[in-house]
């Protein structure tokens, strides 16, 4: 048995799921946002270093704080 959903509504279906976890799941859903900031700066702490010196570790943390 194959399950085939249209585009438009697995796009509402997941719209509804963020909407509603951000209201009823507040906790989990700011895990998740500063989770993403921290990937964001490690990511940026990454590239800077890969342009110059190696960059070391605490500068890292301190960045992606």
């Amino acid at each position: 048995m194959e399950l085939i959903v249209d585009e438009n509504k697995m796009r509402a279906l997941l719209k509804d799921t963020l909407i509603e976890m951000m209201k009823d799941r507040r906790d989990i859903f700011h895990k998740i946002v500063i989770e993403s900031i921290e990937d964001i700066g490690l990511a940026n702490a990454i590239k800077a270093g890969r342009k110059n010196k190696f960059v070391n570790e605490s500068r890292i943390a301190n960045i992606a704080k």
